[in-house]
């Protein structure tokens, strides 16, 4: 079987479980969070959190509730890296240094997991797994919980309240990631990852010196990051480390691990608006985007440039040896294009093209799928303003799922679009401008502002993944890439919130001759449109400096 061929049954294979999954699970995910019942764990958790289940919030109470659980995460994470040298199997880790212990509770707390630190030297088993690993739910959880209010948003009608956060919280985490990590983590142990924190492993260094470390349980790590889209390992090479990802099917797993919730949400998200036609809309745009992203990615990795890359038919370097070219890059794209950062090859190995699509994918927003809950929302933000920006073409008040989107709506939504160009943008130039900044490049020339750029575009975006060429921990990068994670993610959660509860107390407004119908292939054509657009408009010019200049050297 040619390379070609294996790749596509990959993809076709993919692409088919997750089609056969979104109904089922998207439905699924719609009863836990409109249900009325509460399990008896759930109980006793609202219990000891001192929480009454039943009880509404109006969205500044939810946003407030999202803040302050979302603080509380930083300061106890910062707190277990802090003093990891005094707590049991600690495995004789040092302290982990202030910038970059708030660099990666920030870090986990926001859904990016970005690590500026190799987890296997840094870590010891508490912090991966009572600090490090718990994030990988909740922050997972939290994300999901305010699609749902927003969503909400657009299903209720004259109502000041979103739900209960808290409800929301532990139902996302009890209810949908606990039992889908669960079993992958079954998978995983039976394809041959490793679960024990028990035995030694010893690996010669460049040095030729040996070291020893204790593997932690890598399986559940393993389905938790992926589950959560998060891009935290517990290993320097993340997904490439045969004892995360040994196999070609256990890739195949993880892929679909990052992929599966994120495209099933729209399901749920048609149910609670009350016309399942909208949720296949919007499912259709994600497709719709991912496939696009994962045939210019494969195109530009197969048919890469240079003397030895043509004579061989591709290009190796970086890439997954076990899996090759063509699945790696299907790794880097479903990677970039969820807020995951997990990885399986190098991306700063990439032909300048290729990487310069996963730059791409992230400065899309990370809407296609994106991340558990945090792409759904965004995706919902990017529909009003194409809805609203239809309406001035026709000389109407814009409506989007029976609610008008006025003034407020579309200031609200652009600023949370705006957002993360701003902080891209303005976190890369005030790196390229200093000394410090630029002393992490270890390329110069194109292929090095790439690298800074990358790393702006990960941390904003929540994305996690980097381009290992840049060496960014340091005082200055730990800080400004910590402050980019922390505001890209809660100024779009506390936007989003808002959004909703404006859309919430309108009244419904019935559809009429001029309303745009929202379900047909042409609008799908027209979010694809504005998305892209709007993109290249605000990151051409970096672009074309960075991977653009590089391509066409």
């Amino acid at each position: 079987m040619s390379p070609t061929l294996a790749g596509i049954l990959f993809i076709a294979s993919l692409l088919l479980a997750l089609a056969l999954c979104h109904r089922p699970l998207g439905d699924y995910m719609y009863r836990v969070y409109t249900g009325t019942k509460h399990s008896r764990v759930e109980r006793v958790i609202y219990r000891l959190i001192g929480v009454r289940p039943g009880s509404e919030q109006r969205w500044g109470v939810y946003a407030r509730s999202v803040l302050a659980f979302s603080l509380v995460s930083i300061l106890f994470l910062y707190g277990l890296q802090r003093l990891q040298n005094h707590l049991f199997l600690s495995l004789g880790m040092e302290p982990v240094e202030p910038a970059l212990a708030w660099n990666t509770a920030v870090s986990f707390v926001t859904n990016t997991n970005w690590q500026a630190y190799s987890g296997e030297s840094t870590m010891g088993h508490v912090v991966q797994t009572a600090g490090l690993a718990v994030q990988n739910f909740v922050s997972a959880a939290v994300g999901m919980a305010v699609a749902i209010a927003l969503v909400r948003g657009f299903a209720r009608t004259k109502s000041d309240t979103l739900g209960n956060f808290w409800t929301d919280l532990v139902r996302g985490t009890i209810r949908i990631l606990l039992p889908i990590a669960f079993v992958a983590a079954l998978a995983l142990v039976a394809g041959g990852t490793i679960q024990t924190f028990a035995g030694h492993s010893t690996w010669t260094t460049l040095t030729g010196g040996e070291q020893t470390f204790t593997p932690a349980a890598a399986a559940s790590q393993e389905a938790i990051k992926d589950l959560g889209t998060n891009g935290g390992g517990i290993f320097n090479v993340n997904s490439a480390h045969p004892f995360e990802n040994p196999t070609s099917w256990t890739n195949w797993l993880t892929i679909f691990l990052l992929l599966v919730i994120s495209f099933s949400l729209p399901r749920a998200f048609g149910r609670m608006v009350g016309d399942n036609r909208q949720g296949y809309a919007i499912v259709a745009v994600m497709a719709s985007i991912f496939m696009i992203s994962v045939t210019l990615t494969n195109w530009a990795e197969m048919s890469a440039g240079g003397t030895v890359p043509q004579a061989v038919g591709t290009a190796m370097e970086g890439r997954e040896a076990r899996f090759g070219v063509s699945n790696s890059a299907m790794f880097a794209s479903s990677t970039t294009l969820t807020s995951t950062g997990s990885v399986d090859s190098s991306h700063d190995s990439y032909t300048a093209l290729g990487g310069g699509m996963l730059i791409f994918n992230m400065l899309l927003g990370e809407i296609a799928p994106g991340g558990v809950g945090a792409g759904l929302y965004g995706m919902l933000i990017l529909a009003v303003i194409t809805v609203f920006a239809a309406g001035l073409m026709v000389g109407r008040t814009p409506e989007y799922l029976g609610k008008k989107i006025g003034a407020r709506e579309i200031k609200l939504a652009s600023l949370s679009f705006l957002i993360t160009p701003a902080l891209v943008l303005v976190g890369t130039a005030v790196a390229m401008a200093t000394a410090t900044g630029r002393a992490a490049m270890l390329n110069s020339g194109p292929h090095g502002l790439s690298e800074i750029l990358y790393a702006y575009t990960s941390t904003s975006n929540n994305n996690g993944s980097a381009f290992a060429g840049v060496s960014v921990n340091t005082p200055f990068h730990n800080t400004t890439l910590g402050l980019c994670m922390a505001l890209g993610r809660f100024l779009p959660i506390v936007l989003a919130l808002a959004l909703a509860g404006s859309l919430a107390q309108q009244a419904s407004v019935p559809a009429g001759v001029g309303t745009l119908p929202t379900h047909r292939p042409q609008f799908v054509g027209m979010v694809v449109g504005v998305t892209i657009i709007l993109v290249a408009l605000a990151f051409l010019p970096a672009l074309a400096l960075g991977p653009l200049a590089e391509g066409i050297r």
